[in-house]
């Protein structure tokens, strides 16, 4: 600013010469120290320092200044590639002193080492432990708010320098614990790069913009420099996970698991296009559907594959178990430990912020004894302060006797037992409705590395690939679609198929209907459903209900027509029709009016049987006048 204002005065002609000690310390960079001698020139302003006086006019005393603000700006240089080196070099040999994350401080001699607060600590460890059981940051963030936990804070200078506050953890402290090599002893300078040039469509900033550097890239890394929390495997460990975690190109990432029932989410993949496909859920979440939409939602074209879930996640299930069998009690074992050591370490946590509490209260207590008794006004501000703290250790009390989750601090002998036993059922503890989606997606990822889903007609093909690179595949009946749901099964098709020939609608109908056959829709068989099956499928009928459906006049059971029978015996068709109502001739009806079905034998023609058919000639009437 003040090197504005100098150069706004001397534009104006406010002023006659420019007084300074040494010329070249005016301005830091060369344009600016040449933009203010052209500017002196026009106005005639002098330039002076301790070694003469100087006119910008003058073409020899304008190289001369022009020169030194050169040596000046080449002079910037060196002290700061002076400086940069000093700071490489302490780097190199792990003395440059840098603000240290929350849980390590700088120890008298400088040296970096872990917090002397024992809550601090067990805070820190607690974060390392949440996240190695969840695999998850914000779920970190979720346990330490469902158990009313406090994340400490260390102001860094001013006047409230080293001073612990204690506050809500969040999901960006969590994040920046995690992604902090300090924590594993290792000694890193370099993790951050700032770029000055102004890439298109950004705006310019001052000091540029600082990025991270990739971990394979960082120029000073000292293992075990320092004690840690945990090893340098583990914190490669971590950064696996959550680079995994990210959601940004989900076909190189599985991203964290969530809360929905789909236990393949994130590992399933698309056997068409290679991709990694979405969750849909229908009906409420009732309904699991697979489907590869990311060549819909970026290019607008099909949709590669869709198909139902439930029976995926079953088959994949049922593989997952068997292939876990041999080590179910190690399992059971390594989950027994894992919740006694999470809950001793949140009853931990709580102990230490009671204590911590108490003793607040105490120096409280013992800053009011020690006043004097006659300064009320001190006296006061003193016990006020003392109940405050008194009653901040009775709130931490009451909400640590409130939570629930003290009562699994200890476990007892039978308890284990119980859990001993259960690690021989392994899909008992699987399908147990205390079991959350959440563990079961976390147990799976452990052992398989993604499933592939491939369409091949009526089956879904499914290779899970387990993280020893194995292949399994399976062969999944896949779910029909709706019109499918509605055809008549391939076994009634066949059994009308086979009984046509010699049965009628009706008999049909009676016979699958005794067999506990269905149609389609449901319900059972009638005859104009017999009907619907023979011409969808083309199947001939061989004993039909009307004589013209049969052009020989005989049906596949051997009956005859009554225009059949009647042309066989050489009669008439009334003649059929009384031998029917007499019980000559037996005959079947599928209604009281429709037509008669005539059974014939060789001995029933040769005894009702005529030679010659008997001609019937109409009578003439005579009229008389």
């Amino acid at each position: 600013d003040g090197f504005q204002w100098l150069v706004a005065e001397v534009g104006l002609g406010h002023v006659g010469a420019v007084l300074s000690l040494e010329v070249s310390r005016l301005a830091r960079s060369c344009s600016d120290w040449y933009r203010l001698l052209e500017i002196c020139a026009l106005t005639d302003t002098l330039v002076v320092d301790d070694e003469g006086v100087y006119d910008p006019g003058a073409h020899n005393d304008r190289l001369l200044l022009g020169f030194k603000g050169s040596m000046s700006e080449a002079e910037l240089h060196w002290l700061k590639s002076r400086l940069q080196g000093g700071k490489q070099s302490k780097a190199e040999q792990g003395s440059l002193r840098f603000r240290l994350p929350i849980g390590l401080v700088y120890d008298p001699a400088g040296r970096i080492v872990l917090d002397p607060d024992e809550a601090v600590q067990e805070a820190v460890r607690l974060v390392f432990s949440l996240f190695e059981q969840s695999t998850s940051a914000l779920a970190v963030v979720s346990a330490f708010a469902q158990q009313h936990l406090r994340f400490p804070t260390r102001w860094w200078g001013g006047k409230r320098a080293d001073e612990l506050i204690w506050s809500r953890l969040t999901h960006e402290r969590v994040l920046n614990i995690l992604h902090s090599p300090l924590y594993a002893g290792a000694y890193v300078y370099g993790r951050t790069k700032s770029r000055r040039h102004v890439l298109p469509g950004e705006e310019p900033r001052i000091k540029g913009r600082t990025r991270r550097v990739k971990q394979e890239d960082w120029p000073i890394v000292l293992l075990d420099a320092h004690p840690s929390y945990i090893s340098w495997e583990h914190f490669l460990r971590n950064q696996r996970q959550l680079d995994d975690n990210r959601t940004w190109r989900a076909e190189e990432h599985r991203g964290a698991v969530r809360e929905g029932p789909s236990l393949l989410q994130g590992i399933v993949l698309c056997g068409s296009c290679g991709r990694r496909m979405g969750i849909r859920y229908q009906r409420d979440g009732s309904l699991l559907m697979y489907e590869c939409h990311q060549l819909h939602a970026q290019l607008a074209a099909r949709t590669c594959q869709t198909m139902r879930g439930d029976r995926i996640d079953q088959a994949v299930v049922a593989c997952f178990l068997e292939a876990i069998e041999p080590a179910h009690l190690e399992v059971a074992l390594s989950a027994l430990d894992q919740v006694e050591a999470r809950a001793k370490q949140i009853d931990q946590q709580w102990q230490r912020q009671i204590e911590r509490a108490q003793y607040e209260a105490d120096l409280a207590r013992r800053r009011y004894k020690a006043v004097d008794p006659d300064n009320r006004l001190v006296a006061r501000s003193l016990e006020r302060e003392w109940n405050e703290k008194l009653a901040e250790v009775e709130k931490l009390e009451r909400e640590h006797a409130l939570l629930p989750q003290a009562k699994a601090l200890v476990l007892t002998g039978e308890q284990r037992e119980q859990i001993r036993r259960l690690a021989h059922d392994l899909p008992a503890i699987w399908h147990a409705s205390t079991t959350t989606f959440i563990e079961r997606k976390q147990l799976m990822r452990w052992l398989i590395k993604d499933v592939t889903l491939s369409k091949r007609g009526n089956v879904i093909d499914a290779a899970i690939r387990w993280q020893t690179e194995a292949l399994t595949h399976l062969a999944i009946p896949r779910h029909k679609k709706s019109w499918e749901e509605r055809q008549t099964s391939p076994q009634v098709v066949d059994r009308v198929r086979e009984l046509s020939p010699t049965q009628t609608n009706a008999q049909i109908a009676a016979v699958l209907n005794e067999e506990g056959e269905q149609a389609g829709m449901g319900g059972s068989l009638t005859v104009s459903k017999i009907e619907w099956i023979r011409y969808a499928y083309h199947v001939p009928a061989g004993c039909p209900e009307r004589p013209k459906a049969a052009p020989t006049g005989q049906r596949g059971d051997g009956r005859y027509s009554a225009r059949a029978t009647a042309d066989l015996l050489n009669v008439d068709v009334s003649t059929i029709a009384d031998w029917c109502k007499t019980g000559q001739l037996e005959s079947v009806r599928s209604t009281p009016l429709g037509p008669r079905w005539i059974t014939l034998t060789p001995e029933i023609i040769a005894e009702l049987g005529k030679p010659i058919k008997r001609q019937w000639k109409q009578r003439n009437t005579r009229t008389i006048e």
